[in-house]
């Protein structure tokens, strides 16, 4: 059986803890920041966490099995 590949779009957006969170930037940081207010600014610089319903599935796409 053929082992299963990572998925590249979601590799390139997530990142796994070691205790096995998986880590995201905020989305709206791109550009058009002048028009955001400072305090949104920088409580969108903070790192972000998945809920575990979906960090499942993200491990599984990262092929980093949570068992």
């Amino acid at each position: 059986m053929p082992k299963q590949k990572t998925h590249k779009g979601i590799k390139k957006r997530f990142r796994l803890t070691a205790s096995g969170k998986v880590k995201h930037k905020a989305a709206g940081n791109g550009h058009l920041a002048s028009r955001k207010k400072q305090k949104r600014k920088r409580q969108l610089l903070v790192t972000h966490y998945v809920d575990e319903s979906h960090a499942v599935a993200l491990r599984d796409a990262l092929g980093k099995h949570s068992y």
